[in-house]
């Protein structure tokens, strides 16, 4: 009874002291959904009851508060037991407030609290594995604590058959946790049926039990089907939350914006989940280095993020973190863990290279090159051996003309100036270079400073005079000279001079090179002499200069090399030339043919070029005609009466110097559609006909006849016997001419043998006549000191009679092989055509 007025009496200062509050803010206060919750008979505190869906009430509420100080509620509307509660009555119940100070709103939710007579979460209820079918059991399935402390064995429910009001039932129960592991976990009073517990049970290793239920008679008759019975075990908060690793390693640049995310920290919990036992709240205990404060963690999510700007290797670069987490969404009861983060901070190009000096200065000889002259170091606060602290060095200004190259020491980081270009004392005595200095790495820190603050540094250089050789300045000098001037013409030579005295006396010349051999050279004065005639197109090419290689040398025999380039001035010394040697023309399917010409000699020396046939011969040029196609080129006609054959034709041409030269073309006029198709002299063996052929084979013994007369001629001779008087049966005779042959050794038509030396030696023998063309060609067989062949041809031809009496036209082989060759032929086609 005194525990009841105490909480009769804190009830009443609660409403008072509500009832102030609505005073005060002038609430209006109204009553939200009512919320039933079933709970066992007794709960232990800290004991959840269930939950209460704050939002739906009143989601902008700032201040939650029981009326019953049995029972606390959360942020979340998680409703916990403050003290051990044990339910006298079947039924009690409470109000939770809440109130918005802003709007001043507040709303209440009555809570009723009854005895657990169901299920109390239906995201424990299983699918039944037996069904009732006649009648029902009783009670419905039960819950127990985790690790509950007692006293053992702990009563959980009574089972009860309908059918012991008309039977003795005797109860049993089976499945996990009674003849299956965990064994004998569970037992039941076989008697009255109540159902008990015999020890502790974790629910990380067992959150639910099936049991099955039997009730029968003593004799074994099953008054009722086999009961489902379900026991769940309730979660205790009973595991801390557990980091995924004790030691966690990030990293993170320097100078990183705030926000940047450092890395992320997990932890897990094995109580059960969706509740407030694993519901996790990340924190940091501690920061070392502590102030100030650089990260902070997201308290759901674990993800650490910078806060600061502050990030600088150079000043810190490691941090240690001591990470908590805990459970209970961070409440102070809330069971709670923690590990080390060490967070390594990156170099990054926050620091540019500065000089130790803003100014140096060094000689140098003249002249020299490929030297190091100085070196230059650095100061860089990054980290070394980074391309945030590797430096890159650059001449700024005053090496317009290239003189110098600077680089860097990989191994010093020190800046390293060459010269690589001689200098001349008498033309600068003293260089002034501005260096310039960055890193590798582009700059992270301010851009603007970055760039007009680039660290700077002076170099003064002083050039050393040096007692120097000659100088060949220009290196190449130019000089003019007409083609073909007369050996021993003189022109102006190389010149070199002292840079010392700005004279060339005391210097000496050398021909280093001259490739044709056309110059020598004056040793004292370095003139050039012609040793031969300059022939402009023998230069390669026609238009190039002709270069010679001159070496200056001092009297202590110091040097320097040169080049004169001769321009050789053309003349007009050569003709032009026909391009063309043998044309084919195709009657009458070509009516012309082109020629061109070309002159080695420049264009002023060259076309328009002249073309005009050459007055040889009459009959040759009568056919054809010439005219111009354009300044290199003219055309080639014939007229419509030209035979078909080949024609030699000569064809003078002239540059508009009038030198000129005369070129015999050979033309072949044939009876062809294609050039490739020409036959003019000799048919081919292919298309012969028969008589044709034969025509050949009675040349063939034609030659053999004449031959063997020879033969018999020399052996008369020997045997001083006379000319045989059947001289014209003892040889060929061609008898398919147009008119008769004439077998007499001499005949009275004027086509006579002819007889060397008018002795024995040697004989002249009718072989045979031919009327040809308006011609008669009588072939005599000459015996002499030399055994040759001899052409006699009638008047108004090449030779006549008197002129063969005069000396005879000697024949070698190919000679006779070409004269006697085209007129077989000719005999054969005309057999064949006969």
């Amino acid at each position: 009874m005194a525990a009841a007025g105490s909480q009769s009496s804190l009830r009443g200062a609660l409403c008072r002291q509500l009832l102030l509050t609505l005073v005060v803010f002038s609430f209006a206060c109204e009553a939200c959904k009512k919320v039933i919750f079933h709970i066992p008979s007794k709960l232990e505190a800290d004991k959840v009851v269930g939950r209460v869906n704050l939002k739906e009430c009143l989601g902008s509420a700032d201040h939650i508060q029981s009326s019953d100080p049995d029972f606390r509620v959360l942020e979340d509307g998680s409703v916990y037991t403050a003290h051990a509660v044990v339910l006298s009555d079947e039924k009690r119940s409470f109000t939770i407030w809440l109130s918005d100070s802003k709007n001043q709103i507040q709303k209440e939710i009555p809570v009723l609290l009854e005895h657990q007579k169901k299920v109390l979460r239906k995201r424990h209820t299983k699918e039944t594995v037996l069904r009732r079918s006649k009648r029902r059991w009783a009670p419905l399935p039960c819950s127990m604590l985790e690790n509950s402390l007692g006293p053992f064995p702990l009563f959980l429910q009574q089972v009860q058959s309908d059918a012991s009001q008309n039977y003795t039932v005797f109860y049993s129960i089976s499945g996990r946790g009674v003849d299956q592991e965990p064994l004998n976990l569970f037992f039941i009073d076989k008697v009255n049926g109540n159902l008990y517990c015999t020890q502790p049970v974790d629910r990380e290793e067992y959150d639910v039990f099936d049991l099955i239920a039997h009730a029968s008679t003593a004799d074994g008759y099953s008054a009722d089907l086999p009961l489902p019975l379900l026991i769940i075990v309730e979660d205790e908060n009973d595991n801390r939350p557990i980091f995924t690793e004790a030691i966690y390693n990030f990293e993170v640049p320097e100078s990183s914006k705030i926000g940047t995310t450092v890395g992320v920290i997990y932890a897990t919990d094995r109580d059960e989940p969706d509740t407030m036992h694993t519901r996790l709240k990340y924190s940091i205990l501690e920061q070392t280095p502590g102030s100030p404060g650089i990260f902070s963690v997201h308290p759901g999510t674990g993800v650490i993020t910078t806060v600061s700007h502050n990030l600088d290797r150079e000043v810190v670069n490691k941090y240690s973190l001591i990470m908590r987490v805990q459970d209970m969404d961070g409440q102070f009861f809330g069971l709670m863990s923690t590990a080390t983060c060490i967070i390594t901070v990156k170099d990054s190009n926050d620091n540019l290279p500065t000089f130790i000096q803003n100014a140096y200065e060094v000689s140098v000889e003249e002249n020299t090159f490929d030297v190091e002259i100085l070196r230059i170091p650095v100061e860089d606060k990054d980290l070394i051996n980074t391309t945030s602290w590797r430096a890159n060095f650059t001449i700024l200004k005053g090496n317009g003309n290239g003189h110098f190259k600077i680089s860097t020491d990989k191994e010093t980081n020190e800046g390293v100036l060459y010269v690589v270009k001689p200098l001349n004392y008498e033309e600068n005595r003293q260089v002034v270079l501005e260096i310039g200095v960055v890193n590798e790495a582009p700059f992270t820190g301010d851009v603007t400073l970055g760039t007009t603050n680039m660290n700077r540094a002076l170099v003064t250089v002083d050039v050393k005079d040096q007692d120097e050789g000659p100088e060949c300045r220009p290196a190449i000098q130019y000089v003019q000279i007409k083609e073909n001037s007369p050996v021993g013409s003189k022109i102006s030579g190389y010149k070199a001079y002292d840079p010392e005295t700005k004279s060339s006396s005391g210097l000496r010349y050398k021909l280093l090179h001259d490739q044709k051999g056309w110059i020598t050279i004056n040793e004292i004065s370095g003139s050039l002499v012609i040793s031969k005639t300059l022939d402009r197109e023998a230069v390669t090419p026609r238009s190039a200069l002709y270069n010679v290689t001159v070496l200056a040398i001092d009297q202590d025999s110091r040097s320097c090399t040169g080049t004169l380039a001769i321009k050789i001035e053309d003349e007009n010394d050569n003709p032009p030339e026909i391009v063309q040697n043998h044309l084919i023309v195709c009657k009458p399917k070509m009516e012309y043919v082109d020629i061109s010409a070309v002159d080695p000699d420049e264009p002023n020396h060259g076309a328009p070029f002249h073309f005009s046939l050459a007055k040889t011969s009459p009959e040759i040029n009568r056919p054809w005609t010439l005219t111009k196609v354009n300044d290199t080129a003219a055309r080639l006609s014939y007229l419509k009466n030209a035979k078909f054959q080949e024609y030699y034709i000569s064809v003078i041409v002239s540059d508009r110097g009038h030198q000129s030269a005369t070129k015999t073309l050979r033309v072949e006029l044939c009876d062809c559609i294609r050039p490739d198709q020409c036959r003019t002299t000799a048919p081919s063996a292919g298309v012969l006909g028969h008589w044709a052929i034969l025509a050949i084979l009675l040349g063939i013994v034609l030659l053999f006849s004449v031959l063997l007369t020879v033969v018999c001629g020399l052996a008369s001779a020997r045997n001083k016997k006379s000319f045989p008087e059947d001289l014209a049966q003892q040889n060929l005779i061609i008898s398919n001419t147009e008119a008769p042959g004439d077998d007499k050794v001499c005949s009275a038509n004027g086509f006579t043998t002819h007889t060397v030396n008018s002795s024995n030696q040697g004989f002249c023998g009718t072989m045979g006549s031919e009327v040809k063309n308006g011609r008669q060609e009588t072939i005599e067989m000459v015996k002499g000191g030399n055994q040759t062949l001899e052409l006699c041809q009638g008047a108004g031809h090449h030779h006549t009679l008197d002129s063969c009496r005069g000396g005879t036209m000697e024949m070698d082989h190919s000679e006779w092989y070409n004269f006697t060759q085209p007129r077989l032929g000719e005999e054969s086609i005309r057999g064949h055509t006969g």
